[in-house]
């Protein structure tokens, strides 16, 4: 049977927000398989703020994109066809091979994740319980080492990361205060996912606010932002205080970010340095089945609340990542395909 995939390539690199003309629009018709070959077609795309990164021509934690090469990103969906013993028609799956409406893959892809059968909706495998989840879980618990009793300092915390983290510390028995944008996002974050406060800092002073909350200090500050924020918590850091770092957000646009002040310099500049290092998921690759598995968990029992934010149509994914660079996504940006 012939399947006709649609995807994005990379057409230009942007300067400062990604415009359209920054992908192309392109199809393939995929036909016979090889063996140990499986055809899957994409229900949702996860939307992400690294895919911005990826676009650049300059030094990351990963190569860059070239010039006509499909954008990053993961998928979950079907297995539709398939010339492998390991997966049947019909199996669900996460694949991390970009922005495309079928994708053909060898059944050795490291990135391929069966998920376990589920009542919830496919697209939370690629938030809560997917990549976003995960990253949350192992910057907190590996990064971060909280314990009960201690203060966590979470920024963008009404975000697809920032709001498991919350919602893992509760859990762990930590103070857990939220650093969101607008009333909105921050009202939430205490009213739905329980944190003990949240800072809007649209509307409020990060740093008087802070004062205010944790008079104790803060002993983990999950770093999603950069900029001022990062300068207002540093104030804060407890001797002993743990950062794990898992972007930067406000300098993603930034035409030249190697020349921006980062985490690691606002940080690394104070006395005592507080523990602090960027992490990637990837580093507990051989953990992601148990990972979700306990993700899963928590969702069912009520533990963990998430929301997402569904845009319709695969054509939208270039204004979707806009909207996740300007916040004005509400969780976890998806595209239904």
């Amino acid at each position: 049977m012939n399947y006709t995939n649609t995807k994005f390539l990379l057409n230009k690199r942007p300067q400062g927000m990604p415009e359209d003309e920054c992908w192309a629009l392109d199809s393939e018709v995929i036909s016979d398989l090889k063996n140990n070959e499986i055809l899957i077609q994409a229900e949702y795309l996860s939307i992400d703020p690294y895919m911005r990164g990826k676009m650049n021509d300059g030094l990351s934690y990963t190569p860059p994109l070239k010039i006509g090469e499909i954008m990053v990103g993961e998928s979950v969906g079907r297995v539709v066809e398939s010339k492998s013993k390991f997966y049947q028609i019909g199996d669900l799956v996460t694949v991390h091979q970009g922005w495309q409406t079928f994708i053909r893959a060898k059944d050795s892809d490291p990135s391929i994740i069966k998920v376990p059968e589920s009542n919830l909706q496919s697209s939370v495998f690629l938030g809560a319980i997917g990549m976003p989840g995960r990253t949350a879980f192992y910057g907190l618990n590996y990064v971060g080492k909280p314990k009960a009793g201690e203060t966590l300092v979470v920024s963008a915390a009404s975000g697809a990361v920032g709001s498991v983290v919350g919602q893992l510390g509760k859990l762990i028995g930590c103070k857990v205060i939220g650093i969101a944008g607008g009333q909105e996002k921050a009202q939430y974050v205490t009213d739905e996912l329980k944190f003990d406060h949240c800072i809007d800092y649209k509307n409020e002073n990060v740093a008087t606010k802070l004062n205010e909350y944790c008079p104790d200090g803060v002993d983990i500050y999950f770093e999603n932002v950069g900029g001022e924020i990062t300068k207002d918590v540093s104030k804060f850091l407890n001797k002993g205080a743990r950062v794990p770092i898992c972007g930067f957000i406000s300098k993603y646009n930034s035409p030249n970010i190697a020349s921006e002040e980062t985490p690691f310099h606002v940080l690394g500049a104070l006395t005592p340095k507080p523990q602090h290092r960027f992490f990637v998921v990837t580093e507990w690759l051989n953990q992601f089945e148990r990972t979700t598995a306990i993700l899963h968990k928590h969702i069912k029992s009520g533990d963990l609340m998430y929301k997402e934010t569904i845009t319709k149509g695969f054509e939208n994914a270039p204004q979707a990542l806009r909207d996740v660079l300007s916040g004005r996504n509400f969780g976890k940006q998806i595209i239904e395909i």
